[in-house]
């Protein structure tokens, strides 16, 4: 595994230094756990998007359904 270097606000580090005393949990552990519940979210929203791309591309609307037709 690489090391990843990364940067944080001061005021996101304020909050968390602020939120582990508060709930008493480990700087760690409380980033591990929104990174979670990010990916999650994220997984979700592309399954959406996914979804609605592959509805977009294979349901025609009203107009697109009846153009050409002679009734």
């Amino acid at each position: 595994m690489s090391d990843i270097k990364f940067e944080l606000k001061s005021d996101t580090v304020e909050s968390l230094i602020s939120f582990s005393d508060i709930l008493q949990k480990d700087i760690n552990t409380i980033l591990e756990e929104a990174l979670e519940e990010y990916f999650v979210s994220a997984q979700e929203n592309l399954l959406e998007k996914s979804q609605t791309d592959e509805n977009a591309m294979t349901n025609l609307d009203f107009d697109e359904f009846w153009d050409g037709v002679d009734i």
